[in-house]
C-alpha cells in the first residue's frame, strides 16, 4: 500500500461508485474499509488503485474500471468457444456489444444452456475456472422417467464413475412425471459432462440441461441468447469469491474441462 504517493482512499472509493466522498470518509472512520486485508481508519491514507485490494464490509470493490464482467444465458447449439475451428455457432455473437476482448470462464456443453460468465479479467477467470477451486454450480436437469426419492439419495451419497467417485453437494426432485422428471443438482466438480454421466448412471438420462447458478451468480429471468453486465453487487460478490481462493498457476482460464 502506498503512503506518500498514490490516491486518497476516499477518492478511490468515490470513483469506484461505492459512495460519495463524504460518505466514503465516514466508512473509513467507522473502520468498515480494508486495504490488502488491513482496516484503514486514517482519512489521509493513500493507495495504489492498480495494485492494492480494497473491500468495504468484507465485500471486494472493483477499482479497475477496464475490467468487464458479463453474464450470458447460453442457448443450446452454441459451443463454449470464441472461435470454433469446425465452424459451429460460437460465443462471438454475444460479445459484440462490448469493445473489450471477452472470453468465457469454463465451458458448457453445446447442448447445455444456461449461465456462462464472460470477462476480460484474466486473474479472476484463472481462479474461477481452475478445477481445484471448485466453484459451486446449480443445474436443473430434465431426465427420462420418474425419479424416486431413493435415487435422489444415491446422487448425494455418491456414485462410482469411470473416472472416480462423485457425489452431488445437494440434489432435489422438483417434479416427477410419468415420462420425465426435473432434478436440481448442486455440484462443485468441474469434471467433463458430470451431470449427464451421473444421471445416466442412476438410470435417468438427461433430456435437457440448464445451469442456473455459478458461484454467487444467478441466471434469474435473463432470456436464452441474451447477455448483460453484472450489477455492482454481483461484481462485488464475484471478486470477493475470487480473492478468497489460493491463486492457482499454469492453466488456461478458458481451457478447463468443465462441460455439462
Amino acid at each position: 500500500m502506498a503512503d506518500v504517493e498514490g490516491v486518497r482512499l476516499q477518492k478511490v472509493l468515490a470513483n469506484a461508485g461505492v459512495a460519495s466522498r463524504r460518505v466514503a470518509e465516514q466508512l473509513i472512520v467507522d473502520g468498515r474499509v480494508r486495504v490488502n486485508g488491513s482496516v484503514v481508519v486514517e482519512l489521509g491514507s493513500r493507495i495504489d488503485p492498480e495494485s492494492d485490494l480494497v473491500d468495504v464490509d468484507g465485500v471486494a470493490v472493483q477499482l479497475d474500471q477496464s475490467k468487464r464482467y458479463v453474464m450470458l444465458n447460453k442457448p443450446t447449439g452454441v459451443v463454449s468457444s470464441m472461435r470454433d475451428e469446425r465452424g459451429r455457432p460460437d460465443l462471438r455473437r454475444f460479445t459484440r456489444d462490448w469493445p473489450e476482448r471477452l472470453y468465457n470462464v469454463g465451458r458448457l456443453d453445446a447442448e447445455t444452456s444456461g449461465l456462462l460468465l464472460l470477462t476480460n479479467d484474466g486473474s479472476l477467470a484463472h481462479v474461477l475456472a481452475h478445477p481445484s477451486f471448485g466453484v459451486t454450480k446449480v443445474y436443473i436437469a430434465k431426465v427420462d422417467g420418474r425419479v424416486a426419492p431413493q435415487t435422489i439419495a444415491r446422487l448425494t451419497k455418491g456414485l462410482d464413475l469411470e473416472d472416480g467417485p462423485i457425489a452431488a453437494d445437494k440434489a432435489r426432485l422438483l417434479d416427477a412425471g410419468a415420462e420425465h422428471s426435473l432434478v436440481e443438482l448442486t455440484l462443485h466438480s468441474g469434471r467433463n459432462r458430470i451431470v449427464r454421466r451421473m444421471m445416466a448412471k442412476v438410470g435417468h438420462p438427461v433430456v435437457e440441461l440448464v445451469r442456473r447458478q455459478f458461484g454467487p451468480l444467478h441466471l434469474g429471468t435473463l432470456p436464452a441468447g441474451k447477455a448483460r453486465e453484472l450489477t455492482k453487487v454481483e461484481r462485488g460478490a464475484l471478486l470477493t469469491l475470487s480473492r478468497s481462493a489460493p491463486q492457482p498457476d499454469g492453466e488456461d482460464p478458458a481451457g478447463d474441462q468443465e462441460t455439462e
